[in-house]
């Protein structure tokens, strides 16, 4: 049961966590600008793709238009040719109607890539201005998002600073010199309280070994005085 429990509290914590990080602002903003810069790359990518397809129908204009002008060339020189003798009539009309009708089908074509050409260059005008407003997001919410963290680290220190003063956090560094001060002035009344008694075992010994003094001192005075009185053959006294 017990491991249960403490897993259920540790999944607790772990959702209480990311919920307060899909709350953070901070991270939210940070995810929205990984977001749009992602949009960018995918709408570069897309920019670079319309514009290889528009340059691409151009170039394919271009081409169909030159070998349609070729061919109407081609069909100019043949019916000279039959006026100078050089080919039959009857051919030349025959070649120069296969020229011309190859210039139709290349005239075709090219006018098929001009119009490819044109609605690509609008999808290309369209993305780049797309782009254009996205990079200015990004710039935007970049600045934001700098000074978003500024006022968090302001908001924090400055609400560390007053609940500190408010002396509302039950760990805080006044209630641990409170409770300092109080075991310090408990050692020190047990400190003065030892010394007392160190004190009076003191006296009392110092009282018995002055009172031993006494006594012998007034013996030897004593011995000394009966000593003194022999010598000088005074017996009993003066």
């Amino acid at each position: 049961m017990n491991i249960f429990r403490r897993l259920f509290r540790i999944g607790s914590a772990e959702a209480n966590s990311l919920v307060d990080k899909l709350e953070d602002p901070i991270k939210m903003t940070e995810q929205g600008i990984r977001d749009l810069k992602a949009d960018l790359g995918k709408a570069l990518e897309a920019l670079a793709e319309v514009k290889a397809l528009a340059i691409r129908s151009r170039n394919d204009a271009d081409v169909s238009e030159g070998k349609a002008k070729d061919y109407e060339k081609k069909a100019i020189l043949l019916l000279k040719r039959a006026e100078k003798g050089e080919v039959t009539m009857e051919d030349a009309d025959r070649l120069a109607s296969e020229c011309l009708v190859q210039k139709e089908s290349y005239m075709a074509n090219a006018s098929t890539e001009r119009a490819n050409q044109e609605k690509f260059e609008v999808n290309v005008n369209k993305l780049d201005g797309n782009i254009k407003r996205l990079r200015s997001n990004v710039k935007k919410y970049e600045v934001e998002l700098k000074t978003l963290r500024a006022r968090a680290k302001v908001a924090k220190a400055t609400k560390n600073i007053n609940k500190q003063l408010a002396d509302i956090d039950s760990t805080s560094t006044v209630s641990m010199l409170e409770r300092m001060k109080e075991k310090v002035d408990q050692e020190e009344a047990l400190a003065e309280s030892y010394a007392d008694i160190a004190s009076e075992n003191t006296s009392i010994d110092q009282e018995i070994d002055n009172a031993l003094d006494s006594g012998s001192a007034e013996v030897k005075a004593s011995d000394s005085l009966a000593a003194l009185k022999a010598k000088m053959g005074m017996v009993g006294g003066a």
